[in-house]
Order: C-alpha cells, then sequence, then structure tokens
C-alpha cells in the first residue's frame, strides 16, 4: 500500500493570476482549430447576449400598457370588441415582441451549443494528436521516468477536459455584454445600487478563487495514486491478466487495494467539497443581503412615486439579473483562473524538449554501411541510477558480421542494443558508425535503417498484415513484401491459419479477434523486423517463447538471411549463440571475453560455464 499522499502546496494568488498566461495561446488553439466555428460561437453569444435586457424593457412596458388600459379605458369588457376597436394593438404587439425574442434566444441557444459542441470535438481531437506526436519526440528516458509520466496523465486529461474553459469563456464574454446592458439601464435610475451590489459579491469571488486553488492542489497531488486506480482497473479487468489473476485468487487482493486507495481519494474530496459548501454559502448571503437592501430602496422609490410598476418589475428584473451575472462573472473568473492552473500541465507537457534529435547539419546513414560500429569507452547509467548500466565498453561490430551479446540477466545488454539504436546516448565515450560519431547522423534516417526486436515486443490489436506492415508504415499496403517478410520470419504458416488470413483481426481486445500464442506472436513480431529491410537487423531475446527447434530455425533463417547486413542478436540459448560471427561477454556492464564459440569454450571463462550448464540441464 503507497503512503498517504503527502500535502501539496496551494498555489498562491499570484500564481493563480500568473497562471492566465495560458489563455492567449489556448485561445490561439482555438481559433487554429477551426475560425469559422470560432466567429460563430462568438457571433451568436454577441447577438443573445443583448436579449434578457430587451426582454426585460419589453415586459416593463407590457407592465406599463396593462396597468395604463385598466386605469379606466372604456369599452375593454369584451376582448371582441377590445381587439376591433384597435385599443389592443400596442399591447399585442409589445407581446408579440417579446414572443419573438423568446424564440429568438432558445433558437440562438441551441446553435451556440452545436458550435461549441463541433469545435470541442475538432479541438479535443488536434489536442490529442498534437500530444501523440509530441510524445512520439520524446526521449526513451523520459518514458521511464515516474515525475514524467504523472505529467503525461496529467497532460493526457486535459486534453480531454479543457473544453468546458472554451465554454466558459465565450461565456464570460456574452455575460460581460449582457451586464454591460443592464448596468447602463440602471445608471438612469439609481448608479450607486450597482456598487453596492459588486462590493457584495467580492468575498464569494474571493471564497471561491480560494477553493479553485485547492482544488487544483488535491487533483495535482493525487496524479500518482489516480494512476495507480487506473493501473489497478486494468489489471483486474483484462484479457492479458485474467489467468494468473483467476489462478491466484487475485480479484480479492486487487479489489481491496483498489478499495483502499479510492475511498483515500474520496474523502480527500469529500473534506474539500464540505468546505467549500459550508464558505460558498455563508460568502453567498453577503451577495444575497446586498440585493435586498437593493429591492428594498427601489421598491420604497416606487411607493413615493418615483417610479411605475413597470419600472420596478423592469428594475427589481434587472437588478436580480444584474447579481446572478455579476456573481457568475467574479465566480466564473475564479474558475477560468483556476482551469488556466490545469492547463499549466497541458502546456508544460509541450514545451518538454527532447535531449536525443538530429542535429542541424546531420548527414545521412550510408548506403552501404562499409567498416561498422565502433564502441570508444562508452558508459552509461539511467536516470538517478547509482550503479552504471554499461561502462569502459571498446570493442567492434564489423559490417556484414552477425554478432551475438552473451550475460545474465542484468549485464546490459539491452542497454547495449538502445545505446546502437540511438535511444539513449552515452554519457561517457562515443560509438562510431564508419568513422563518424553517430550524433552526427539523422536521426530518422539511422532508426529507419535498422530493424530491431526487442522481448517485450509491442503485440498490435490490428491485423496480421497491418502488425507486420508497422515494421515500415509506408509498406502498409505492399502485400507482397508483406507476405515475404511473413516467410522469412516462419510466420506464414500462423497467418495461413487464420479464418481471414492478412486480414484477420488478432488479439482479444475485439470481438473479432483472434489471440495467438506466445510463439505465433514472436514470429509476427520477427517479420515486422523483416520488413523494414534495413541494414543492421538486431533481435533482442525474441524467440523466448519457441521451443528450441523453432528458435534454432528462427537464427538459422535469420542467418542465412543476415548475408551483407550487420546483425545482433541476444538469447540464453547457446546452441542459437554459437552460430554467430563473433561472441560478446558481458557481465555487470562490461565487456569481459570476446570471440568465436570455439575460443570462448577454449579460454574456459564465464562463457565456457554458462554453457555447460545449460548443456547439462539436456542430458
Amino acid at each position: 500500500m503507497s503512503p498517504p499522499a503527502a500535502p501539496a502546496r496551494q498555489p498562491s494568488l499570484r500564481e493563480r493570476f500568473h497562471a492566465l498566461r495560458n489563455l492567449p495561446p489556448f485561445l490561439r488553439q482555438i481559433w487554429q482549430t477551426s475560425p469559422g466555428l470560432t466567429l460563430s460561437s462568438l457571433g451568436l453569444r454577441l447577438v443573445r447576449a443583448l436579449m434578457p435586457v430587451a426582454t426585460l424593457y419589453i415586459g416593463k412596458l407590457i407592465i406599463d400598457e396593462a396597468i395604463r388600459l385598466a386605469g379606466g379605458t372604456p369599452g375593454l369588457h369584451d376582448l371582441g370588441t377590445a381587439l376591433a376597436s384597435g385599443q389592443l394593438d400596442h399591447l399585442l404587439t409589445l407581446l408579440a415582441l417579446e414572443l419573438g425574442l423568446a424564440i429568438g434566444s432558445d433558437l440562438l441557444g441551441r446553435l451556440v451549443a452545436y458550435a461549441d459542441n463541433l469545435l470541442s470535438e475538432l479541438f479535443n481531437n488536434a489536442t490529442s494528436v498534437r500530444l501523440m506526436e509530441h510524445a512520439a519526440l520524446l526521449d526513451l528516458e523520459d518514458f521511464e521516468d515516474p515525475e514524467l509520466q504523472d505529467r503525461l496523465d496529467r497532460a493526457r486529461r486535459q486534453s480531454m477536459g479543457r473544453m468546458n474553459l472554451m465554454s466558459q469563456l465565450f461565456g464570460q464574454v456574452q455575460d460581460a455584454i449582457t451586464v454591460a446592458s443592464f448596468a447602463i439601464g440602471l445608471l438612469v435610475y439609481a448608479p450607486w445600487l450597482i456598487a453596492l451590489l459588486a462590493v457584495a459579491l467580492v468575498p464569494a469571488f474571493v471564497g471561491e478563487s480560494h477553493f479553485n486553488a485547492l482544488g487544483y492542489s488535491l487533483n495535482y497531488q493525487w496524479t500518482p495514486e489516480r494512476r495507480q486506480l487506473d493501473y489497478l482497473r486494468q489489471v483486474g479487468a483484462s484479457v492479458e491478466t485474467a489467468k494468473e489473476v483467476k489462478i491466484f485468487n487475485l480479484h480479492r487482493f486487487l479489489v481491496e487495494r483498489y478499495r483502499q486507495l479510492a475511498e483515500r481519494y474520496y474523502f480527500a474530496n469529500r473534506a474539500l467539497a464540505r468546505r467549500r459548501a459550508l464558505w460558498g454559502t455563508l460568502l453567498a448571503a453577503l451577495g444575497t443581503l446586498g440585493y435586498y437592501v437593493a429591492y428594498a430602496y427601489i421598491a420604497w422609490r416606487t411607493i413615493r412615486g418615483d417610479f411605475s410598476i413597470g419600472d420596478l418589475t423592469f428594475l427589481a428584473g434587472s437588478f436580480l439579473r444584474l447579481r446572478q451575472l455579476l456573481e457568475g462573472l467574479l465566480i466564473g473568473f475564479s474558475q477560468v483562473a483556476g482551469q488556466a492552473l490545469y492547463l499549466d500541465d497541458l502546456f508544460s507537457f509541450f514545451a518538454i524538449e527532447p535531449e536525443i534529435a538530429s542535429r542541424p547539419d546531420a548527414v545521412p546513414v550510408p548506403r552501404p554501411i562499409t567498416r561498422g560500429f565502433v564502441f570508444e569507452n562508452v558508459g552509461f547509467r539511467y536516470p538517478d541510477a547509482g550503479q552504471w548500466a554499461v561502462r569502459h565498453l571498446d570493442f567492434e561490430l564489423r559490417a556484414g558480421e552477425v554478432l551475438a551479446l552473451v550475460g545474465e540477466n542484468g549485464a546490459g545488454k539491452t542497454t547495449l542494443v538502445k545505446l546502437l539504436a540511438r535511444l539513449y546516448d552515452p554519457d561517457e565515450g562515443r560509438i562510431l558508425l564508419d568513422g563518424r560519431d553517430l550524433r552526427d547522423y539523422d536521426l530518422d534516417d539511422l532508426r529507419a535503417n535498422m530493424g530491431v526486436i526487442f522481448q517485450d515486443f509491442v503485440r498490435y490489436h490490428l491485423s496480421a498484415g497491418e502488425n507486420i506492415g508497422v515494421g515500415r508504415v509506408e509498406a502498409m499496403d505492399d502485400q507482397p513484401r508483406i507476405e515475404a517478410a511473413a516467410r522469412r520470419a516462419l510466420a506464414d504458416e500462423v497467418i495461413d491459419a487464420l479464418p481471414h488470413g492478412y486480414e484477420q483481426l488478432i488479439g482479444r481486445r475485439f470481438k473479432s479477434g483472434v489471440d495467438l500464442s506466445g510463439g505465433q506472436w514472436q514470429k509476427i513480431a520477427i517479420a515486422r523486423a523483416y520488413l523494414r529491410d534495413a541494414q543492421v537487423m538486431i533481435l533482442d531475446e525474441p524467440t523466448a517463447a519457441l521451443d528450441a527447434r523453432a528458435e534454432y530455425e528462427v537464427f538459422q533463417r535469420f542467418k542465412d538471411l543476415s548475408s551483407q547486413r550487420t546483425a545482433v542478436l541476444i538469447s540464453h540459448r547457446f546452441s542459437s549463440v554459437r552460430m554467430a560471427d563473433r561472441i560478446l561477454v558481458l557481465a555487470n556492464g562490461r565487456l569481459e571475453a570476446a570471440g568465436t564459440h570455439e575460443q570462448l569454450m577454449a579460454e574456459g571463462g564465464r562463457y565456457a560455464e554458462l554453457f555447460e550448464l545449460q548443456a547439462a540441464g539436456y542430458r
């Protein structure tokens, strides 16, 4: 069980206002998403903003006209006579005008909602695409950093949840115009009432701003726990984990862990919600008190004869709406400032710059590679790690050579491969390709010339053909090339047995999917590497789920097909490793020995010891 989350620092008032700097780039993104829809939404809101004061004023005219007619106008006892005489024409015109405004306001509201929904969908799509594109540029090191994972999780949530901020901002503009129209009407009658109302609403605004900041702090503070909740939901109800969950009876453990964490999150939210409700009620009461003081003043002026009944209705209604709108504007501004804090999570993620990138003067990878790779005193350790993953590595990977890496778990084999593919850069020394530093080459071109399959390769829930096609996306529709890659990896027999062949969806995530065994998945993954037709081929223990015979066949095919290519293979099965041209033995991140199988066996070192241990298991 993780320890309770530590209290998070509440953003200061200055930080909350400073967060408003996020609004201009946010609005620019909305505009870039669809200028037409943005203008439509704002234009419709502008027209709708003037309707409340117009409706209220026409209501005043209707009341005044009704009172005038009720004051003794003859001939109004019979509706037919009154209509025929034309005495009701003005009243009916006012009623028709108010009806038109009511229908028009409703229509405008629906059009605004329609425009906002379309804009929201487009913005969410555009922001999600941008987030995915930016994530693709980040270093592997970033994805292995828990703090950045928290930031990515917050950014992902914000990309889907910030469109209510757009509606709030546009709504604030609409309400501000409405407030201005009501204020102009009130200024004619009693200007000081507006000042009274504004002062009465300030406490509610300050309180709302304070609790919005506390809400942000709570969400920020609980990001790791929310990720744990998501993880527990996934593990507890996933096809990938269902077998072990059932065999080990893990469901009770997982449910209890989830329940405890969810309850802690619930209680933290409940405590904040209680305080917010209590103080919000008390502070809002001040605004209500201000309204009734003004209402009493207007009523007194009406009794004295200063205002008509229509004026009373208009002023009371205007003051009530103005109070509601001002309160909404102040609280809305506080909420916008709070939402702007969340935008920090999104924009700060976009601000992360990858350290591993192509230099401005990067050169293409040589075609063909003539000399190969040279590691010169290469050292690397993972961020925040105390020990070096690899250090003092000096060796060559010659062009056209099949090189095998051998060592116990944690020896540094996969790290070496990551350095070769420039998923990481060395902390010490350098790696040369044909005599030139690996960092001098264009990064995309370098990786395009490498076909790498790791032990933890991805099982894409796509069709069998697409699972191979992701190895070179531009060849996704090249069916002959995909089938050739499948044959080279011995995956063609797997695909031929599927109901729909290369079009068959594989994996159990979707209803029509067909799951494969581990060994079948691995053959598909190896075909993915062959599709790249790269100059450098790397297999990092991708055959662990294959039996010994199948692995031998795959590696024999790999060696045959790797002629004229530089190749690296990692395997714990020494029967496969021995077919390499040369073998490197790694121990504790350092190169311990190098040579052919026969040479290493003759030396009698770690390689010979591991080989004999494995061979003894087959005797």
